[in-house]
């Protein structure tokens, strides 16, 4: 059983930054990938990012490509988000994942664990 707590998110201007961290209750954090997502109000919930076991590969999608970073730290059992250049359509809720396997992953069904969840909120 793996435990997903989001947090980081928060109210910023366009073209401000957030980092959003997610701690992993659970010993298998340091073998599974890690993902984001987010869903924006009346949207499906939609890939964000996503790191293997070992964070030697990543993986975003193209709307954000360029202006977030995946990180993670497995000692800290912690994976992070840090989001730059934020625009309105990056308003959503931002959630964490913890994936069935180690390699990068892109779909919803690729991951056993989710968070709760946290809001971001970009303002122009």
């Amino acid at each position: 059983q793996v435990q997903l707590v989001e947090s980081g998110g928060g109210l910023v201007q366009a073209g401000g930054s957030l980092r959003l961290s997610c701690a992993a209750s659970g010993r298998t954090f340091s073998s599974v990938t890690m993902g984001w997502f987010r869903q924006a109000p009346g949207k499906e919930r939609e890939f964000v990012s996503t790191i293997n076991w070992s964070g030697g590969f990543t993986r975003y999608a193209d709307s954000v490509k360029g202006r977030f970073t995946i990180s993670r730290d497995n000692a800290k059992n912690t994976v992070y988000l840090q989001m730059n250049s934020l625009n309105l359509e990056d308003t959503a809720v931002y959630y964490c994942a913890a994936g069935r396997t180690g390699q990068t992953a892109r779909e919803e069904w690729e991951y056993a664990y989710w968070g709760q969840g946290t809001q971001v909120t970009v303002s122009s």
